[in-house]
């Protein structure tokens, strides 16, 4: 069978058009509710700094609102637990550096695990920042 040319395209074309609808059908009414942003140091640090830009960047972008939740205290160690046992919706995330990693190791007795109940979902650009949630909270 010798396919015309126009028809070869049309295929073509519906298929390139096919590879984006699931990146669209995604996440449709994602965030409908404001998102917390859980920072485990005190406001005015660096990891403070950066979580308020980008919640506004955001809130703009997505129409809703981002809040930058300060829980310092025990190395950062507060805020990670109050994500790790937050509800798995996506509307509770941890901006985490490489000293939550560190903390893993160095506390033997923390009511959660690092590896298993966090899961990342953002680095920000080349800085030892990362965006991470509770991963149930990603579909599979």
């Amino acid at each position: 069978m010798k396919l015309a040319r126009r028809v070869f395209l049309a295929f073509g074309a519906g298929g390139a058009a096919l590879t984006a609808l699931p990146r669209f059908a995604s996440a449709l009414d994602y965030p409908t509710r404001p998102v917390h942003i859980v920072v485990g140091f005190a406001a005015g640090l660096s990891p403070d700094i950066l979580g308020r830009m980008i919640a506004q960047a955001l809130s703009e972008r997505l129409n809703q609102q981002f809040i930058v939740d300060n829980r310092p205290g025990a190395a950062s160690n507060i805020g990670t637990e109050v994500v790790a046992h937050a509800a798995p919706d996506g509307y509770t995330v941890l901006l985490t550096i490489s000293g939550n990693t560190i903390n893993a190791t160095l506390y033997a007795h923390l009511n959660f695990d690092f590896a298993r109940d966090l899961t990342p979902v953002a680095a920000i650009g080349r800085t030892p920042f990362v965006i991470v949630v509770n991963p149930a909270c990603i579909p599979r």
